[in-house]
């Protein structure tokens, strides 16, 4: 495991009571290096959105804890945020919340000459995702063959 995911999960396990106490949600811990600063970011969420008020008492709430583990060497910003919109499909409950959903798919490689898919989530399992398109003809992907997953935005 390398160092950066060892602090996704310590800090997925000491955010996770903090955020379930407000009543929020827990979307995703990621520890990301940005113009040369490291980040640690916490997503939340709740049915009708996070506030700035809810990522700033989950925030203070946090950050004494991590003063006291200290289990971070680099030196860091940290911040809780929404997830947005377009947020990816991680994990089985991203999945699970978002059957029957408009979907949008990226590849790493091409796929019959395209790279990008728009369907509905029809079905998901730990190896792959099955789309429905609006024909109603379906498409299964291999998890390893696709560089992002999310909600489809439609503006």
């Amino acid at each position: 495991m390398s160092r950066r995911e060892e602090y996704e999960q310590t800090t997925e396990k000491l955010i996770e009571p903090v955020v379930s106490g407000f009543g929020f949600e827990l979307v995703d811990v990621e520890y990301v290096k940005e113009g040369g600063t490291w980040y640690l970011r916490a997503y939340i969420d709740k049915p009708g959105g996070i506030t700035v008020d809810d990522c700033e008492a989950v925030s203070r709430k946090f950050s004494d804890i991590l003063d006291e583990k200290d289990y971070i060497e680099d030196t860091y910003v940290f911040e809780v945020s929404s997830p947005g919109l377009g947020r990816p499909l991680k994990k089985e409950k991203d999945f699970a919340r978002s059957i029957g959903m408009e979907v949008e798919i990226r590849t790493y490689r091409a796929v019959n000459r395209q790279k990008e898919f728009v369907g509905l989530l029809k079905a998901y399992d730990d190896s792959t995702v099955t789309i429905t398109y609006e024909d109603e003809t379906e498409q299964t992907f291999e998890r390893s063959d696709i560089a992002l997953i999310r909600l489809a935005l439609d503006f």
